[in-house]
C-alpha cells in the first residue's frame, strides 16, 4: 500500500463513505485536532518512565483512533467502531481511583512539574481544542456527531489533568500552585 495517493493534491480529502470535502472543513479540523492529541499522548507515553501511565496512554490512543474514525464518517456506518458509555465509565473510574491517591487541591495549579506531567497538561489543552472543534462541528446545519464523542473528549481532558498530577506524584515533584499576582 502506498503512503501517497495524490487524491488530496487539490486541497480535498475523502471521508468514510467516499464523500470528498475541503481539507479546511470543520469535520477535518475536528478529527485533525484529535489526531494531534493522539500524537501528543504518544510523546507523553514515550517520555514517561512509569509503565501504568504508558499503558493507559496507549489505551487512550486506541480510543482516539476510534473517535477519529467516527468524526471522519459523516453518517452512521456499522463497519466503524464507536465510542460508548463504557468508554466514559472507564475514564471516570480511573479518575476516581487516581484522585483517591492524590492530595486534594486547594488552589488552581500551573501546568508543569515533571516532564511527563507537562506533556500531559499540553495534551489536555489539545484535548480541549479538539472538544471545541467537535462542538463547533455539532452546531453546523446538517452535521451529526454522536453524543459520546463530545462526552469522551470532555472527560478525557479531566483525566489528563488527573494523570498529570499522578505523574508529578510518581516523580516526587510538587504540583505548582497558582499564586495570583497582587499589584
Amino acid at each position: 500500500m502506498k503512503i501517497y495517493t495524490k487524491t488530496g493534491d487539490e486541497g480535498t480529502t475523502g471521508l468514510f463513505g467516499g464523500k470528498r470535502v475541503t481539507k479546511s472543513s470543520p469535520r477535518i479540523a475536528a478529527y485533525g485536532d484529535v489526531d494531534e492529541l493522539n500524537a501528543f499522548l504518544g510523546l507523553a507515553a514515550a517520555e514517561t518512565r512509569h509503565e501504568p501511565i504508558k499503558k493507559t496512554l496507549m489505551e487512550i490512543q486506541v480510543s482516539l483512533f476510534t473517535l477519529g474514525a467516527q468524526l471522519a464518517s459523516p453518517s452512521t456506518d456499522p463497519k466503524i467502531e464507536v465510542l460508548t458509555a463504557s468508554h466514559i465509565d472507564a475514564i471516570e473510574r480511573q479518575i476516581d481511583a487516581i484522585s483517591g491517591t492524590l492530595e486534594p487541591l486547594k488552589t488552581f495549579i500551573l501546568p508543569g512539574g515533571s516532564k511527563t506531567a507537562a506533556l500531559l497538561h499540553l495534551g489536555r489543552t489539545v484535548c480541549r481544542r479538539a472538544e471545541r472543534s467537535t462542538v463547533y462541528l455539532c452546531g453546523l446545519p446538517g452535521e451529526q456527531v454522536d453524543k459520546w464523542c463530545l462526552i469522551y473528549l470532555n472527560r478525557l481532558s479531566d483525566f489528563l489533568f488527573t494523570l498529570a498530577r499522578l505523574a508529578n506524584q510518581l516523580e516526587k515533584v510538587q504540583d505548582i500552585p497558582w499564586k495570583p499576582e497582587r499589584k
